[in-house]
């Protein structure tokens, strides 16, 4: 039977042309590469914000759709044995979770493991639902799904959300990581933080490492889980190998 693409068949993609790069997140206690994040480029390298900047509102939930789509398929050929992360918005997930239901059959359909999706509450935008929100997330973990929260500390990635929806993971903001080992407050908020959330049972992820000293401080604080250049950069339509010596 004729396999057909599930963004010919059922999203119109209205936008740019785009890729997907991936950026491993590091697991440094297993030293494997727990997940891939998924990330929409130009197809002449453009950066995230100028490929979505070119989106109208109206067509933003397709495009989304049709990133997510492509980064499933792509994984799948790509022989990806990790977690792979998709990017949703909150208000996506809390409205008739339709990105849950595309992404499952075009798993199906690619044979990309169902219960290796993983994904992420971006920070963009409020939730106009949040009980919603909570739900619509407790009945697809049948499926096995990995849920997390990016880039919390930024924009609206609060504490507000992860009382109402605690995810698997959250992502702590690189705000917080960036010279980390320099700074007493951002230690002291971190070290807080992920003592909160081994008490909820929440794993870890700090983003944005880039030097060595970031990885021992946030090590002794008890993360693991870590992504940024310190250890790939992005690479479109490829896995890119880890530096697992540079920590």
């Amino acid at each position: 039977m004729k396999s057909e693409s599930i963004i010919d068949a059922a999203i119109p993609v209205v936008g740019p042309e785009f890729t997907i790069a991936f950026q491993p997140f590091v697991d440094l206690e297993l030293r494997e590469v727990f997940a891939h994040e998924a990330l929409v480029r130009g197809v002449h390298g453009e950066g995230a914000l100028e490929v979505l900047g070119k989106v109208q509102a109206r067509h933003r939930f397709a495009f989304h759709q049709a990133c997510r789509v492509k980064s499933i398929e792509m994984a799948s050929m790509l022989g990806m044995q990790s977690r792979l992360s998709l990017n949703v918005a909150p208000n996506d997930v809390a409205g008739p979770a339709e990105c849950f239901h595309t992404a499952i059959r075009t798993a199906e359909r690619v044979r990309f493991p169902v219960d290796r999706l993983m994904f992420e509450l971006t920070e963009g935008e409020p939730v106009a639902d949040l009980p919603a929100l909570a739900a619509t997330s407790r009945a697809f973990e049948r499926f096995g799904f990995t849920s997390a929260i990016d880039d919390f500390g930024a924009a609206y990635a609060g504490f507000e959300r992860l009382a109402a929806f605690q995810p698997d993971i959250v992502k702590i903001d690189m705000s917080f990581i960036r010279d980390i080992h320099l700074s007493a407050v951002r230690f002291t908020i971190v070290k807080g933080f992920v003592a909160i959330c081994d008490e909820l049972g929440i794993q870890v992820i700090a983003e944005g490492v880039e030097i060595p000293e970031e990885v021992d401080v946030l090590r002794r604080l008890g993360v693991r889980l870590f992504q940024g250049f310190l250890f790939a950069r992005p690479a479109i339509a490829v896995l890119p190998a880890v530096a697992w010596n540079a920590a």
